[in-house]
């Protein structure tokens, strides 16, 4: 009897042990697809619709190019952070109006221009 009991709490465990890496591994996919098409080097979000419809529902739509020629600054952006995301490592000198690289605020309005070897590949 003890060894038909020890047989059966083998076989539950096996069993457990079966489903839980199924759902890892579910889990795993999952992430590396996710991972696959997050690619925060080569698109941007914009909240515009791709057609100007007056339908006034917005939609996230990829933008190919990281960057425009002109750029605002937004929420927790730093000078670093803009220059990595844009491509260009001159954002002080090609701007005079920043005087102070530390000092730089949402909505501030800068010039941007992406170096030859940026990852926007245009």
């Amino acid at each position: 009897m003890a060894e038909f009991m020890k047989a059966k709490t083998v076989r539950a465990t096996i069993a457990i042990a079966d489903a839980l890496s199924f759902y890892c591994a579910i889990t795993i996919v999952a992430l590396m697809l996710t991972g696959a098409f997050r690619d925060d080097q080569n698109f941007s979000f914009s909240l515009s619709t791709a057609a100007g419809g007056g339908g006034g529902d917005r939609l996230p739509v990829l933008n190919r190019r990281p960057c425009d020629e002109i750029y605002v600054v937004g929420e927790g952006e730093t000078l670093h952070t803009i220059s990595d995301k844009c491509g260009d490592p001159f954002i002080v000198e090609k701007n005079p109006h920043i005087h102070d690289p530390d000092d730089v605020f949402p909505g501030l309005v800068i010039k941007i221009t992406p170096s030859s070897s940026s990852p926007s590949g245009t």
